[in-house]
């Protein structure tokens, strides 16, 4: 239930509200608008209709169903965009936010070599796995913690943020010592132990659709987040299965706009996995960013063809300079913009 409080309440009687709704069960998610403020009363669907009284309240205009099953996701409860700042950099708002990086943290030369180039190339963060799951248990399966603290290093080097994947609920609390952002990755996005493990957590997290995840199964997986307490939830676009035998994946882009209609979470896009080959990766990019997405999370390999996982959809280098190029003019064409620094971008790429 949504309790829609009238212009120019005061806190006091917001507070009041809220204490009320704990009071029956529930919890309280103030949402402050421009012109209103609403609260979520979310929980127990049962208890809903013990509601009904706060509508005598002076401060309340009216109460309003939650239609969504995921509330808190919803743009019901909250429907303005949200912003994540991580480390300065800010995901969700009018720039749009690059995230790049080796799939496989595979040596210390190979992540700084990458996270130099990344950084000089204009990303905001550092993107690589430490723990891999592999569809085949013979595949490199990452340098879990060793790769943990070679990431650590690369951020102290280039002052970029770190993106990492974590697989189980009784590692969160290692991945979180090294990571700004722990990732869910696609196989895992309805594991909801670790789901209710990282909504413990403090950190941001980067969500991705699963290989065969609708959208309403998407946003639920984040309702198990956000209802853990952790609000600072990022979805990823990163392709689904179909019968396409063509691409790894087939590439949903008409995702991010319907997310955008439902939630309020920022969404990015990942047309790495997306496509899963290298020559489709900037298209793909393009058309994700003028679909709306708030950011990319792209494979860069130095090597790509001796990747050791991933080679086959990591971009060369000087490929993600041009990428970047374009985005810089895709980017104003649709009210968004791109933070770069030109100075660090010399002479890498060429």
């Amino acid at each position: 239930m949504i309790i829609v409080l009238k212009p120019g309440t005061q806190e006091s009687d917001i507070d009041d509200v809220c204490r009320r709704i704990e009071g029956l069960g529930l919890r309280a998610h103030v949402s402050r608008g421009e012109q209103r403020t609403v609260i979520g009363a979310i929980g127990d669907d049962r208890f809903k209709t013990r509601l009904q009284a706060l509508e005598a309240l002076d401060c309340v205009e009216s109460l309003v169903p939650i239609l969504q099953p995921f509330k808190l996701a919803s743009r019901e409860v909250h429907p303005t965009d949200t912003v994540i700042e991580v480390d300065g950099v800010r995901i969700g708002g009018l720039e749009l936010t690059i995230m790049a990086g080796p799939c496989s943290v595979e040596s210390e030369i190979q992540l700084r070599t990458v996270a130099e180039g990344v950084k000089a190339g204009g990303a905001h963060i550092l993107r690589g796995g430490a723990f891999k799951p592999r569809t085949s248990p013979y595949a490199f399966q990452g340098l879990e913690e060793e790769g943990l603290k070679l990431l650590s290093e690369a951020r102290k080097l280039t002052g970029l943020p770190i993106v990492t994947e974590v697989l189980e609920p009784d590692r969160v609390e290692l991945v979180a010592e090294h990571a700004d952002i722990l990732q869910i990755g696609a196989r895992n996005i309805q594991n909801f132990s670790l789901l209710k493990e990282v909504g413990q957590c403090r950190r941001p997290v980067l969500l991705k659709r699963g290989m065969a995840t609708t959208i309403k199964e998407f946003l639920l997986s984040a309702e198990y987040v956000l209802a853990g307490g952790n609000r600072d939830v990022i979805l990823c676009e990163r392709g689904i299965r179909t019968f396409e035998t063509a691409t790894r994946n087939t590439f949903d882009i008409s995702a991010i706009p319907v997310v955008k209609k439902l939630s309020h979470l920022p969404i990015i896009a990942d047309p790495s996995h997306g496509a899963g080959r290298r020559d489709m990766v900037a298209p793909m990019a393009r058309a994700a960013v003028a679909a709306g997405a708030d950011g990319l999370i792209i494979e860069v390999h130095c090597d790509p063809d001796r990747a050791l996982s991933d080679g086959a959809q990591s971009m060369f280098p000087a490929q993600f300079d041009r990428l970047m190029a374009e985005l810089r003019i895709i980017a104003p064409a649709i009210g968004r913009s791109i933070c770069l620094d030109p100075v660090a971008r010399r002479g890498w790429g060429s």
